[in-house]
């Protein structure tokens, strides 16, 4: 696709960096991600200059090789083949007027030179010689820029203008400065460009002058005592400013000291830093924290590498490797019969770990002896004892004494635990003994069962809560009383406990229901010592209930719903419950044909009707039985409603059921002669109106200007009598074009307006515009009254220019003179008559007279077209 001449001389060898052409690689493909050559000699950058890899000689005068790019997202792949040949070109001198020719995009000096850093001179210091091709045949001149030249730091190199040598002006910190981007120029004297701008690279060679330095001065490390050998403590680290990949920056770690000194027990990685225990003897009961003097060295650690120190202090975290041991082996501890909640006995331990930790804190358990689990052993978080309590009341008859096991450990892991995973924990008995107390009856258990069938008749015996004596293990002697009886459904024998059913029982209003009837029994001894117990009586289910249906009233919107979901339920339990069967009673045979009825699941059916159902309200009994054959039968009333939601018949519905009481009969009346009472005074003023007030001429010289209408005459239909029935919008009762038309009455014109409940003045309301529109509301009760044209236009006048005034303004409220615009008084009168009634006339009167309107109407045409 491209190809790169070499113009000049013929060259047989190319050196290494030469650039041999620009290609424009965009062209070919903007996405490309991956640029490579099929010839190992020639790379490609990413901007499209082509470089040979090394130096390469030409065996003949052209050679090629090709371009690869590739995108890897959408898969694309392109080529460009590239022709390399040697163009001859015949030396001649160059005239004033002749141009220059240049080489294309070719290397025209040497290779990139470095200089060393913090070199000694002697200054200036020569570097290279920069020849351009073309001073072969004309006289160059040359100049270089960039930073050292003239950006900073400046005046660092310059180079002889004539032979293009190359000089440094100074010494160079290569920290600073690693490379000088520099470029070169060549140019004839008269200020032709020679040879295109040469990228001329210049590095400064690094010298070991950094010492090494460690990113802290003191290192903090902790590594748990008693650690496997090899376990790491922690890394160090060591930073270099000479040049990386090199031997200045080359770092050997090592241990110059420890504190204290025997045993060795941390050695450190020469490379990484990192250093490790290297031996097991770390004890922090014996020694808590080491100091480590840490040494780095660059050039690999040799004698002659610049190096520095650092202190790493280790401590030696506490691990548990002491475990609680019992002072004792054996303890003694007394309680009395029937005490619980109190403590008996507070065991000590001790331990050598750190106070207060993990390590040291105590866990006591109880082995063996609380099965039944009468005691509870916790841990004094203060004083890390372990204090033993009852919790469940002992019994003398018995027990007159219990051994408990307790065992003992720490809170995390022992160590040697850990290591061969077999527990260890310390152990030590604990004797205690019971004494003996006098007691009351014993309830014992607490909660008694009896069964009684429901609906049992009243008067049924059935035995009753049972208490003892401890000391006789017999219920001779004891009295029993009903303390709670929520239904007063049983009574009790006082002497034997028997209860016996006073009421007929209900399972269904029980509440909670669970079959279980709970009555509180009090037990009370010849002393007059009492225990309480729970009679459960539970009552055994019979199929004593009917299913019920859950709705009574449903509505139906046809033809959006074609059927409706009826569901049931009965109280009785499940095996005397579902599955329902649902049917339609006896019905009318209307109602059979119309609707039918389909299961959906064991609770619920679907009632569905025929698309020729009528639209009415319907009775329809429905029968439901459950599983043991108990049925019931309800009457549904169903409305067959055209609606589109059932709420719109609903609501209907029901305020047609509404009845009207006495109260609110009278109070229709007492508005019905109010309203009468109204109409009447209306009647009145407006005969006194007609009596009429007068006006003289109209005086205003364009402030009123009479015509035969107001409306816009598009948008109103008006009635003979001169008012709007009803607007384009479908808004309620309005002005019609005739309001404010001249009548001649005596010599005299007057105004006719409408005036009803709603006034100019009372729509004025916080935050409204003051218009016409605002007031045309609901519907208003109207009589013509005349004014004079004074009052007129005192009222008009100052809201029209409010009105105006507002128009005039564009949306960020500043004056705009194209929105209200200024005419001149026209005249009174029209032959036309009003535009807005030209909807009054039919299509057989004809609409010819609009040809012959005068110049006045047609400018007004005019104006409202550009408008």
């Amino acid at each position: 696709m491209a190809a790169a001449g070499l113009r000049g001389p013929l060259y047989e060898a190319l050196c290494m960096q030469l650039l041999l052409t620009l290609l424009d690689l965009k062209e070919c493909l903007r996405s490309a991600d991956s640029i490579q050559s099929n010839d190992p000699d020639f790379r490609v950058l990413d901007d499209g200059s082509v470089y040979t890899a090394r130096a390469i000689v030409l065996s003949s005068e052209k050679r090629s090789f090709t371009i690869g790019l590739s995108d890897r997202k959408t898969q694309t792949q392109k080529e460009i083949y590239v022709l390399l040949e040697h163009q001859k070109k015949v030396l001649k001198k160059r005239h004033t007027k002749e141009t220059v020719l240049r080489r294309a995009k070719r290397r025209w000096a040497p290779i990139p030179c470095s200089m060393q850093e913090n070199s000694l001179g002697p200054f200036p210091l020569f570097l290279q010689q920069v020849q351009s091709d073309a001073a072969q045949n004309y006289t160059v001149f040359y100049s270089i820029s960039g930073r050292g030249v003239d950006q900073e730091p400046l005046n660092l190199f310059f180079i002889e203008r004539e032979t293009g040598n190359l000089y440094c002006t100074r010494p160079v910190d290569r920290e600073e400065y690693d490379v000088f981007d520099l470029i070169a120029y060549a140019s004839t004297a008269d200020g032709y460009s020679a040879d295109l701008p040469l990228p001329l690279p210049i590095k400064v060679e690094d010298e070991n002058d950094n010492h090494p330095i460690f990113t802290e001065t003191i290192y903090n490390f902790e590594v748990p005592e008693s650690s496997r050998l090899g376990t790491t403590v922690g890394v160090v680290c060591a930073t270099d400013r000479d040049e990386p990949d090199t031997m200045h920056t080359r770092l050997k770690y090592s241990i110059l000291e420890q504190n204290p000194k025997s045993p060795g027990l941390f050695s450190v990685h020469p490379s990484t830093g990192v250093i490790t225990t290297v031996s097991h003897y770390l004890d922090r009961e014996v020694v808590d924290k080491y100091t480590l003097i840490m040494k780095v060295q660059d050039m690999d650690g040799q004698f002659f590498g610049l190096s520095s120190t650092s202190t790493c202090i280790i401590t030696v975290k506490d691990s548990n490797d002491n475990a609680p041991t019992f002072r004792q082996n054996a303890y003694e501890a007394t309680v009395d019969e029937n005490t619980y909640n109190v403590e008996i006995l507070r065991i000590p331990i001790e331990d050598k770990d750190s106070i207060n930790t993990e390590n040291w804190r105590a866990n006591f358990t109880i082995l063996k002896g609380n099965e039944n689990g009468y005691f509870k052993i916790s841990t004094d978080k203060a004083t890390n004892e372990g204090v033993l309590c009852v919790v469940k009341p002992l019994n003398y008859e018995e027990n007159h004494q219990m051994i408990l096991e307790i065992g003992v450990n720490n809170e995390v892991p022992f160590i040697r635990d850990i290591a061969t995973r077999v527990p260890t924990m310390n152990r030590a008995l604990v004797t205690v003994r019971v004494k003996d107390q006098d007691e009351g009856p014993e309830c014992n258990p607490p909660a008694q069962y009896v069964r009684i069938k429901e609906n049992s008749a009243a008067g049924l015996k059935v035995n009753g809560y049972k208490a003892y004596d401890p000391e006789t293990k017999n219920s001779n002697g004891l009295r029993y009383k009903k303390l709670h009886d929520p239904k007063e459904w049983i009574s009790i024998d006082e002497i034997s406990g028997l209860i016996t059913v006073s009421k007929v029982l209900d399972r269904e209003v029980m509440a909670p229901r669970n079959d279980v009837y709970n009555v509180t029994v009090l037990a009370i001894d010849q002393d007059g010592r009492s225990c309480t117990g729970t009679l459960a009586v539970n009552i055994e289910d019979v199929n004593d209930n009917p299913p019920q249906l859950l709705q009574d009233y449903l509505v139906v919107c046809k033809p959006k719903m074609t059927y409706v979901d009826i569901s049931a339920i009965d109280l009785d339990e499940p095996v005397h419950g579902a599955p329902f069967h649902f049917s339609l009673a006896n019905t009318s045979p209307e109602v059979n044909r119309i609707w039918t009825i389909n299961k959906v699941n064991d609770t619920a059916a679907r009632l569905s009707y025929r698309k020729n159902a009528e639209l009415q309200k319907y009775i329809i009994p429905i029968t439901v039985k459950d599983r043991a054959g108990q049925s019931a039968t309800r009457n549904l009333r169903v409305d067959l409603c055209d609606c589109t939601h059932p709420s719109q018949c609903a609501s209907t519905s029901r305020s047609a059921d509404v009845s009207l009481g006495k109260w609110a009969i009278l109070a229709i009346l007492l508005g019905i002669a109010l309203l009468f009472s109204v109409l009447l005074t209306l009647v009145c003023g407006v005969v006194s109106a007609r009596k009429g007030k007068s006006f003289p001429e109209d005086l205003a010289q364009q402030n009123l200007i009479i015509s035969n209408t107001e409306a816009p005459g598009d948008d109103r239909v008006c009635s003979a009598n001169g008012f709007t029935a009803q607007t384009a919008n479908n808004s309620s009762h309005g002005f019609c074009g005739t309001l404010g038309s001249g009548i001649r009455n005596g010599g005299q014109e007057t105004i006719e307006m409408v005036k009803g409940h709603q006034t100019l003045d009372s729509c004025r309301g916080a935050g409204h515009h003051h218009t016409l529109d605002s007031c045309r509301g609901g519907h208003m009760d109207v009589d013509n009254c005349r004014y004079t044209y004074s009052e007129w236009h005192n009222f008009t006048q100052p809201r029209l220019g409010e009105k105006l005034h507002v128009c005039n303004q564009n949306e960020d409220h500043m004056p705009s003179q194209d929105y209200v615009l200024t005419y001149n008084y026209e005249g009174r009168g029209s032959p036309a008559g009003s535009v807005g009634c030209c909807s009054e006339k039919q299509e057989d009167d004809g609409l010819d007279f609009l040809n012959n309107l005068e110049p006045k109407f047609l400018t007004l045409a005019e104006a409202c077209t550009k408008r």
